[in-house]
């Protein structure tokens, strides 16, 4: 039997691997040995290598999926030969042909498809021979389809063949299990039929691009391309929001005769893509100039078309069949995202590269691309090869606003309310527009803002998919069975674990019983609008911003925290340059382009350059002091300060700093307000631990005449307090003078020194408290 003429696809198999026409023989593939086989024999067996190597390279790679995932199945099941079940199994199994989506819709899935099998055939032996040869029903099944290829009229066997043949071998194992699912051979059939009917009067492609299998049309587009355009027409994209712009800019460059061949560049997240598949949209539903009317957008994998071409002009073959499809068909918009990844592609072993190719069709408008790369990548690749630069119109996408990106979020919503089963407050939508523009800062808008909505929506939803309280406690008795199961196995009393072992069985179905109940009433109440699920908030937006970034979002508005860079001449001049970058540009960037973001940063520097200045000044220097000679001293010591700070620091780093303030040196009243501070702070320390503490105004003079110090400052006087009554207290409390319950009273005569009075909790009010004599 030979195969009729079609693409020839040379596998160039290792030879260690066994190839489907060698497995379809029985036999590995390689030479045969003269003492096995006669001459005659020889030639006849090589006749028949020749017609099924024929046959197999008339498959498209899809239906030679099917065949290598028979031969896994077959593995799995521990059987020797490869039938029509483990065919049927491969058909399900590839999962994005028009077999797959056939059988699906007949209501069969690969995991109920191979029990079904394994009931109706058992498992096999085990020792499974390296290569798997077909039974003779299999062997039935692919001649089926070959012959079915040719009375369509099609020069390839694809998936939809493979699936027509087998349901005319109705006696094997396969159409069986088929019949075992209530399918019907003759529904099958027509629906395949049908399919492929739909794909053939599609002059755009039409589903087959994208959707799996091997159209008669444009198989290598098939193969390695996504149809957009069909997409959008099944409401499989989602909207596109205020890009208009940019959608009507690549319009006007596709209308172009020449060079018609737009470029989307802008930074990652921005929504480039999305760009795309709008205009797939528009196309969809004719809001679009007659000069791309009728047009189709289809996106390529560049990844899967370089897969698997290891050997030179392979990959040259691939691409040139593909760019002679589009040039035939003529309404073809191919979509290239990451078109940088062009320059270099397939450039192996001195071949040329993808971008040397596709430049001559470029130029005459034979080929139109609508490119998406990012403005570094592009600067990379494409802007450092001219003539590929001059073939693309460049169209800037730039970073939407926060306000546009709102109704993005908005116009995105009900898509992730469907998927989540929930709701989007516009609170949490504005939130997460306006909080990742403000804290993530390492990425860009809409992107971001769409990952936090989503990611909310998973944990909410993560949140309320709890079990219900019945089954919570029928989970609790599971285990504790399971337990004891285990248990008296473990003791070898049988009887007891099997009688256990049906109570663990009868629960875990009250258990599925009571989760699919609550599933069901969920159901029904989002169907009748009665219930649209849980509410995502701006608290949840807020969380996982906190997660993401580490940053208290919730606490921010009450307690904004600041940090203080301090002693700013002790650090080293590197890093004071780095900090004159974050007072420019609010940014400071590492030699790998990594950015941290100070927009939000206030950044206060504190200096003791000057100080010596300051001290020599006078000490009539306190905030309050209004009269001509306190100001003018001020004066004074500001500008030698401020000559000082010149020679010390760089005029460029001075020059970027908004304001130098000049502390006038703490006067004795000042101090004393700092001092009831800090003693109140020791206050509430004793009453937190049940003791009402009091300080004398004696007292607080004595802290303050011990703690003064024009040339440190405030500094002393914390010792102060920690010498003069800290330790004092810590000293009673240790020797049990000083109890919780207590009221202590501290006190300081003229002399200096310092009395602890106190009053036991089980003594009277009104006793007086003394200074001891």
């Amino acid at each position: 039997m030979s195969a009729p003429a079609g693409p020839r696809r040379d596998l160039h198999p290792h030879p260690a691997t066994p190839t489907p026409a060698s497995v379809f023989l029985g036999g590995g593939g390689g030479g045969f040995g003269p003492s096995s086989l006669s001459s005659r024999g020889s030639s006849s067996r090589g006749r028949r290598r020749l017609v099924a190597r024929a046959m197999f390279e008339s498959f498209t790679e899809k239906a030679i999926r099917v065949i290598m995932l028979a031969q896994e199945e077959s593995r799995r099941l521990g059987h020797h030969t490869v039938g029509s079940e483990q065919i049927l199994l491969g058909l399900v199994g590839e999962g994005t042909g028009i077999a797959a989506k056939v059988l699906r819709s007949a209501g069969l899935n690969l995991k109920d498809a191979r029990a079904e099998v394994e009931k109706v055939l058992g498992r096999g032996p085990g020792l499974i021979p390296i290569e798997i040869p077909f039974t003779a029903s299999a062997k039935k099944v692919i001649e089926s389809s070959t012959e079915e290829s040719r009375q369509l009229g099609h020069n390839y066997i694809g998936t939809e063949h493979l699936l027509l043949g087998l349901i005319r071998e109705d006696d094997g194992a396969a159409a069986i299990v088929l019949k075992n699912f209530q399918a019907d051979l003759g529904d099958i059939r027509n629906e395949v039929i049908k399919m492929i009917t739909d794909m053939s009067e599609d002059q755009t492609v039409g589903a087959g691009v994208g959707g799996g299998s091997s159209g008669a049309k444009m198989p290598t587009l098939e193969e390695y391309g996504t149809n957009l355009t069909k997409l959008a027409q099944e409401g499989k994209l989602d909207p596109v929001v205020g890009r208009n712009k940019q959608i009507e800019r690549v319009l006007q460059i596709l209308g172009r005769r020449t060079k018609n061949n737009p470029c989307l560049i802008g930074e990652p997240g921005v929504g480039k893509t999305a760009i795309a598949e709008g205009l797939a949209q528009r196309i969809a539903t004719g809001d679009v100039p007659e000069t791309v009317e009728g047009k189709t957008v289809i996106t390529l994998d560049m990844g899967l078309l370089v897969a698997g071409t290891k050997y030179r002009g392979e990959f040259e073959e691939r691409l040139k069949k593909l760019m002679e499809e589009i040039k035939q068909s003529g309404d073809i918009i191919l979509f290239l995202d990451e078109v940088h990844t062009l320059v270099g592609a397939g450039a192996a072993e001195g071949a040329i590269d993808a971008a040397n190719i596709l430049k001559p069709a470029l130029a005459r408008g034979e080929l139109q691309c609508l490119g998406a790369t990012t403005i570094d990548e592009y600067r990379k690749h494409i802007e450092k090869d001219p003539a590929l630069e001059r073939r693309f119109q460049p169209v800037k996408v730039p970073e939407p606003t926060v306000d546009e990106t709102i109704g993005i979020l908005k116009g995105l919503r009900e898509r992730y309310e469907i998927h989540h089963k929930l709701r989007y407050s516009d609170e949490a939508l504005i939130a997460a527009a306006q909080l990742s523009y403000q804290y993530i800062s390492d990425r860009f808008l809409p992107d971001k803002a769409i990952d936090l909505v989503d990611e909310a929506g998973s944990l909410v939803r993560l949140r309320h998919a709890k079990l219900p309280d019945e089954a919570k406690d029928l989970d609790k008795k599971l285990k504790e069975i399971t337990r004891q199961k285990n248990d008296a196995i473990r003791s070898q009393e049988f009887e007891t674990a099997g009688e256990l072992r049906r109570e663990e069985l009868e629960l875990k179905t009250q258990i599925m019983s009571l989760v699919d109940k609550s599933k069901e009433v969920s159901k029904a109440e989002m169907e009748s609008g009665a219930s649209a699920g849980p509410m995502v908030t701006e608290a949840d937006i807020q969380r996982i911003v906190a997660s993401w970034t580490s940053v208290p979002v919730e606490k921010v508005s009450v307690d904004e925290s600041s940090r203080l860079l301090k002693m700013e001449e002790t650090l080293h001049g590197r890093v004071i340059g780095q900090d004159e970058a974050i007072m420019e540009d609010g940014r400071l960037t590492d030699s790998r382009g990594r950015t941290v973001d100070f927009k939000n940063t206030l950044i206060i520097m504190t200096s003791n350059v000057g100080s010596s200045v300051i001290e020599k000044g006078g000490k009539q220097l306190g905030f309050d002091h209004d009269d001509g000679e306190a100001r003018s001293s001020y004066g004074r010591i500001k500008s030698l300060v401020d000559e000082e700070m010149k020679q010390y620091f760089r005029p460029e780093f001075l020059n970027r700093l908004d304001e130098m303030i000049v502390f006038r040196q703490l006067t004795k009243m000042e101090v004393k307000e700092i001092a009831v501070i800090m003693l109140a702070e020791v206050t509430g320390r004793m009453k937190a631990k049940g003791i009402e503490l009091m300080v004398t105004e004696n007292f607080k003079d004595l802290v303050v005449e011990e703690g003064y110090d024009p040339s440190y400052g405030a500094r002393p006087l914390r010792r102060a307090i920690m010498r003069l009554l800290e330790d004092k207290l810590a000293d009673k409390m240790l020797a049990e003078d000083v109890k919780e319950g207590d009221y202590v009273i501290i006190d300081a005569d003229p002399m200096g020194n310092v009395a602890v009075l106190s009053r036991h909790s089980d003594l009277p009010k009104d006793q007086p408290l003394a200074f001891p004599a």
